[in-house]
């Protein structure tokens, strides 16, 4: 799933090398998986999009990745 995420946003941003992808786990609980993605601040507005839409598909792809491999994903743009 990291991957994913980490090949999108740096096919949207103009900084690549500047993406970073940190994959987390509840303590205890690898059911539970919250992604943060960190960006240049002049590509957030690439990577979010108008009114969400790109954050909003990242977001959808990784939900059917996730019940796939049976866990729960949050996706953290920051």
């Amino acid at each position: 799933m990291k991957e994913l995420i980490e090949y999108i946003a740096k096919s949207i941003a103009n900084n690549p090398d500047a993406v970073v992808v940190t994959e987390e786990r509840e303590d205890g609980d690898d059911e539970r998986v919250t992604l943060k993605l960190q960006v240049d601040p002049e590509d957030m507005g690439r990577v979010i999009g108008k009114q969400g839409r790109v954050a909003q598909a990242m977001r959808t792809l990784l939900r059917v990745k996730a019940v796939k491999e049976g866990v729960r994903v949050n996706l953290e743009i920051g």
